[in-house]
């Protein structure tokens, strides 16, 4: 059997118009930041370009090609206008990374409280932000995958979608409806549209973000409680960095994985699989 050549065609990204919501985030920056070295056509999508410049200006420094596109991945409006920029510029996207979410504080329920405590309105925006900002992206720009004729969406769930964590009600909750909608669009689309459109995820471990580090740091930067209880649930016994995200990611990009569809990639340091014993 021949082996396969890491630098083939396979896995080429060049020129490849791979498409990043949530792009300023600390994953969404990580994967913007590779996928432009890479050769790729980065374009960002997000509501503030005042918030992506320096990412842009970054990934230009370093000759890489990016775009920024102004748009709330929870507004039909928004996207729908932002299909039209794709549409004038490329004419197709290879490429949809859905990396916008998040979690509220009002969604989630602690040591000290209940459910009866948790804010309606929060649980509602974390399901907003997180499934509908991954369900509308995927709706509005599908004709531009259509054209294409082929592409790969990846969804970006969370160790917590499977395994519900204490406290994260509402994350864990729109996490778990990423995995489904990643698994029921697989089938629909292989279905109408062939074996050339895909859709998978990916599942991070705990990786520190601005949202979680407050919650898994003290100030000097040891771990609190709940940060050393998840490392302690870690066989690799840390957190994991956003450029350990990067090798499913540009897999998930790439041809190699062109039998791929339908499944949800942990990077988790062993987290999913360990069960405290």
């Amino acid at each position: 059997m021949s082996k396969i050549d890491a630098n083939s065609s396979l896995f080429a990204l060049d020129d490849k118009v791979i498409v990043i919501t949530g792009g300023t985030g600390v994953l969404g920056s990580a994967m913007a930041k590779y996928l432009a070295g890479e050769g790729a056509r980065v374009v960002i999508i997000g509501r503030s370009e005042a918030s992506a410049k320096a990412l842009l200006d970054e990934i230009s420094a370093a000759e890489g090609k990016t775009t920024f596109i102004s748009a709330d991945v929870t507004m039909e409006s928004d996207l729908e206008s932002a299909t039209e920029a794709l549409r004038a510029e490329f004419g197709k996207i290879d490429v949809l990374i859905n990396a916008a979410g998040g979690n509220m504080p009002g969604a989630v329920v602690k040591p000290n409280e209940s459910i009866m405590d948790s804010d309606t309105e929060a649980v509602r925006g974390v399901m907003e932000l997180n499934y509908l900002g991954t369900y509308l992206p995927i709706k509005i720009f599908l004709p531009l995958f259509l054209d294409n004729g082929k592409g790969s969406i990846i969804n970006v769930s969370s160790m917590s979608a499977d395994r519900p964590l204490s406290r994260v009600m509402g994350y864990s909750s729109a996490k778990a409806a990423i995995d489904n909608l990643t698994k029921w669009l697989a089938v629909e689309f292989a279905a109408k549209y062939g074996e050339s459109l895909r859709v998978n995820a990916i599942a991070p471990g705990f990786f520190l973000t601005h949202q979680n580090k407050e919650l898994l740091t003290n100030q000097d930067g040891s771990l609190t409680s709940r940060g050393q209880q998840i490392v302690s649930s870690t066989p690799m016994k840390r957190f994991g960095d956003p450029q350990e995200l990067l090798g499913a990611v540009h897999w998930l990009c790439s041809d190699a994985s062109s039998f791929v569809t339908g499944t949800i990639v942990p990077v988790d340091g062993g987290f999913g699989a360990f069960s405290g014993v």
